[in-house]
């Protein structure tokens, strides 16, 4: 049997069948694996992370698919690649333990502790942002949250983890690097200053141009699209904290990554257009995007120019984002 083709022009994967999976597998190539978790089960053991999530980019758009799989191959080099689960104790050394020149590719289940430890921990991490780290947060059907759990796989062995991280430490050879972007569709807008008393996933309190306020009360007040998310501007860059939630009765507000306690919070507001990002990432060959772009921006049966992948819980460039497209590529030296 002929096996698959992982790619066309420069797209970053695509959904398949089981078999056509599990062809792939046999031929040793390195691989990012994302579906369902009883889908992924059915894989044979190779040189494979994995993560469930049942939402994904593909070359004719966005689509929900509880049956395939989808598969991307990871550029890499001569030297072997290592892979690696981490529990909440050890994952502040996922970044330290990555090649000296190379990338480390991470998937963490959405709501484990190690999601939150990292979310809240990452930027002390030793060797943060001196050695590239690119992934994605674990998911599950958006129907199911209350009842499924998300889940990531080291394929070496088929090991399903709930409350670990996996990795995928690759090294690259010396005349190649690795580079990693985001692309948000979301800008800092120009209304209320927001603060926040700690830093949390939660927030019942905070400061709203310096006056105690319940950001739950707030938000009712302000008649702003459910979609949008609290936005930090760090230097220039735009970081999205993603609203999970508002629980009324409580006057609680749920976030999808954490605000923190000495960062600047606006709404946001739409940006312009992503065109100019999309056509930037040509070269990609790892992207993901986020399922809430995925829901609030319509992207059933739309594409998101060449680029493929899981829509996920969460986006891992450097730091935990949300409600960003997160893209690697590798260069020349």
């Amino acid at each position: 049997m002929t096996t698959p083709s992982l790619t066309t022009r420069a797209a970053t994967g695509r959904l398949m069948s089981i078999p056509e999976a599990a062809s792939v597998i046999r031929t040793g190539r390195l691989l990012c694996i994302a579906g369902e978790e009883s889908q992924l089960k059915k894989l044979p053991a190779g040189n494979w992370i994995g993560g469930t999530i049942p939402y994904f980019m593909n070359e004719d758009g966005g689509t929900t698919d509880r049956e395939r799989v989808f598969v991307c191959e990871l550029p890499t080099g001569d030297a072997p690649a290592d892979i690696r689960l981490y529990d909440v104790e050890s994952l502040p050394r996922v970044c330290a333990d990555g090649p000296a020149n190379g990338y480390t590719l991470v998937i963490i289940p959405a709501f484990s502790e190690a999601h939150m430890r990292y979310a809240r921990e990452a930027p002390d991490f030793e060797d943060m942002f001196v050695r590239p780290i690119v992934g994605w947060i674990a998911g599950v059907h958006l129907d199911e949250l209350e009842v499924a759990r998300p889940a990531v796989f080291d394929g070496s062995t088929g090991r399903l983890e709930r409350e670990c991280a996996v990795a995928l430490h690759i090294p690259l050879p010396d005349d190649r690097y690795a580079h990693i972007d985001i692309i948000n569709g979301m800008r800092q807008g120009d209304g209320d200053r927001i603060r926040f008393p700690k830093t949390d996933f939660s927030a019942s309190d905070c400061l709203v141009n310096g006056t105690p306020t319940n950001l739950a009360t707030y938000l009712d007040t302000q008649d702003n699209d459910p979609g949008l998310p609290l936005v930090a501007n760090y230097c220039g860059a735009q970081v999205n904290v993603s609203i999970r939630g508002v629980n009324r009765k409580a006057r609680e507000v749920e976030f999808y990554a954490p605000v923190f306690d000495d960062v600047e919070y606006r709404l946001a507001a739409p940006a312009a257009s992503i065109e100019e990002g999309l056509i930037a990432a040509d070269n990609a060959r790892f992207s993901c995007n986020c399922v809430l772009n995925y829901v609030h921006e319509g992207l059933e049966g739309r594409r998101t120019g060449h680029l493929t992948g899981p829509m996920t819980f969460g986006e891992i460039a450097y730091l935990l984002l949300n409600q960003t497209l997160v893209y690697l590529s590798v260069e020349e030296v």
